[in-house]
């Protein structure tokens, strides 16, 4: 009973501070604006969310639809993983990638713990398996995702496998500002696709 108290207590304090800092600031606490969308009710029009965005911190669980090797969808909550980059779908083991995730995630409940929005306006989280392992840690560990340092902090570049960067050269090259690799190679896969 003492449990519940305290967790309806928690709750209170930070639907308080959510919502407190929300209607100070026409936002909520994270860094980036939220987009909007108007909705009519009756006579009236509020502007709501497109993507719900949380508080720092907030914990989302479920099981999770994958959308790629680094981004997936809890409770119709669109999360990308913290400290890490895989390949787009379109690009060389892009979809190796989502399907280790998948393999990952099938049958589990994933935790994942928010910190923040990327500019995409996905939650970008810390994803947990129920026994505890970090769904960004095993992707690199697999070879199928490289650390990203200027997110993580370098956290998982320990266990990048050795020549892993130029086995995702695109990923690679969209970290260190190239994107001119990433815009060559989309136009060779364009004009290929259209031949």
């Amino acid at each position: 009973m003492e449990i519940l108290l305290i967790l309806v207590v928690l709750a209170g304090v930070v639907a308080i501070i959510y919502f407190g800092k929300r209607s100070s600031e026409g936002h909520d606490n994270l860094d980036q604006p939220t987009s909007y969308d108007a909705v009519e009710v009756g006579r009236r029009s509020f502007k709501t969310p497109i993507a719900p965005r949380l508080p720092r911190e907030f914990v989302v669980k479920g099981s999770a639809y994958v959308s790629d090797g680094d981004s997936l969808i809890i409770n119709k909550i669109q999360i990308r993983l913290f400290g890490i980059d895989a390949p787009e779908l379109n690009h060389p083991y892009g979809k190796n990638a989502k399907w280790a995730l998948v393999a990952l995630c099938k049958g589990m409940t994933i935790h994942a713990h928010i910190i923040g929005q990327d500019t995409h306006g996905r939650n970008v989280a810390k994803c947990y398996l129920q026994d505890g392992t970090d769904l960004s840690a095993e992707m690199v560990k697999l070879g199928l995702a490289i650390d990203w340092p200027k997110f993580s902090g370098g956290v998982y570049g320990a266990l990048e496998l050795p020549g892993i960067r130029k086995k995702l050269w695109l990923a690679d090259a969209r970290q260190k500002g190239r994107m001119h690799v990433w815009q060559q190679f989309e136009a060779k896969q364009n004009s290929s696709a259209s031949q």
